[in-house]
């Protein structure tokens, strides 16, 4: 109930995610004989809300969120920044994995930025994500992957602007509509840590979910809500500032915020005397 009530108030313009994420995730949770772990995988522009939503997903399972000792982030050019060292980081994050759910079964995996990630290096857990009862002794079946990933946002891009071109609303999108395509996307992307990658060969992604990108309208409400969590009431001109102060694209219809919601922070900053 919370990851709804949560995503419903504070993720403005993805109807797709909410719905795909709670459905996806309130299954997985109540299911008590899951036959592999759940993966997860978000794609789109920055600033649509991937890690606002894997955030919000952390902090519905688990009492100290993203601070819990049983989530786990890894962000590829912090983790994993050479590509000489490829064979030394499929060791370490396989033993990693092994050993947190070892600890505890319910462990919640987040790979950030899956563009920037050495193609091969995802391969190495695919083992975790397949169907077996056990691995040495180790049931993973219970544990959580998320990827988070910018691959596939020019597809995502393709379909939003052609329902908008033919006069039908972001709403009338269905995931249908966007995720045949958007995993072949991925999949022969050579700049994606999924190229040709055996996780989703082996139909071992249970959800490529798509952000949409963010139009004007919801580039307010993210200003309204930012305002708001500061404690000041919504002055209306401001809003109206920082949503005019975006790039758009296309560049002559400007419907799509380059950014998303990416830099409504710092822009409130400029307005705000904190």
């Amino acid at each position: 109930a919370a990851l709804q009530e949560n995503l419903d108030k504070k993720l403005f313009g993805q109807h797709l995610v909410s719905k795909v994420v709670v459905k996806a995730v309130r299954g997985f949770l109540n299911n008590t004989n899951a036959k592999k772990p759940l993966a997860l995988s978000l794609h789109g522009w920055t600033g649509t809300g991937k890690n606002f939503v894997s955030k919000i997903v952390a902090e519905s399972i688990y009492k100290k969120g993203l601070q819990s000792k049983y989530v786990h982030q890894f962000v590829a050019t912090l983790h994993f920044p050479h590509a000489h060292s490829i064979n030394l980081y499929k060791d370490q994050l396989q033993s990693w994995i092994r050993g947190n759910v070892s600890v505890c079964p319910r462990s919640l995996f987040i790979f950030d930025e899956m563009d920037k990630m050495h193609a091969g290096l995802i391969d190495s857990i695919k083992p975790f994500l397949d169907y077996y009862e056990l691995l040495d002794g180790v049931s993973y079946r219970q544990a959580i992957f998320i990827f988070l990933s910018n691959a596939g946002a020019e597809k995502i891009t393709e379909v939003a602007l052609d329902f908008w071109r033919n006069g039908r609303t972001r709403e009338d999108i269905q995931l249908t509509d966007i995720q045949n395509a958007l995993s072949v996307s991925v999949f022969n992307n050579k700049n994606s840590g999924f190229w040709h990658s055996t996780l989703i060969d082996r139909n071992l992604i249970d959800y490529f979910i798509p952000f949409l990108p963010l139009e004007y309208r919801h580039v307010k409400m993210c200003v309204r809500v930012e305002i708001e969590s500061r404690g000041y009431t919504v002055d209306e001109d401001i809003v109206s500032r920082i949503a005019d102060e975006m790039t758009y694209f296309p560049r002559e219809e400007r419907i799509y915020s380059d950014k998303g919601c990416k830099t409504v922070d710092a822009k409130l900053d400029y307005y705000y005397d904190f």
